[in-house]
């Protein structure tokens, strides 16, 4: 919902919020100012559709910083929010592929997502 300025709320479902403030300061920002740009209804550079989720409006922040990779995943799927489902350290070396246990985690908290925009939006 937007609060007159044009810049729509953001919630984070479950432990996305604490998740990302363990990432370092430098990645924090520049998640943080791209969520932003998000709110305002941009795309930021560092954002693109993740695979795998239908065209439900799924995409993911890529962070890299001294060779770890950080991610933020985040919907847009509904008008009045935007909610950052999953922030991760991607640990596996081998190829770009979230690991299946993180998918499978994104996609029940998109339900929860789609849950909560029920109860708290329409």
């Amino acid at each position: 919902m937007s609060d007159g300025t044009g810049i729509k709320k953001i919630d984070f479902v479950r432990s996305s919020r604490k998740d990302i403030r363990e990432f370092p300061e430098e990645v924090k920002e520049d998640i943080g100012y791209a969520l932003f740009e998000v709110q305002k209804g941009g795309k930021p550079a560092a954002a693109k559709p993740l695979k795998g989720f239908g065209g439900a409006g799924v995409l993911e922040i890529v962070e890299n910083f001294h060779g770890d990779t950080y991610r933020a995943v985040y919907t847009v799927k509904f008008p009045k929010t935007v909610y950052v489902l999953h922030c991760f350290q991607k640990k596996s070396k081998h190829g770009i592929k979230a690991p299946q246990k993180e998918i499978d985690l994104m996609k029940q908290r998109l339900k929860t997502a789609e849950e909560d925009y029920k109860a708290n939006y329409q």
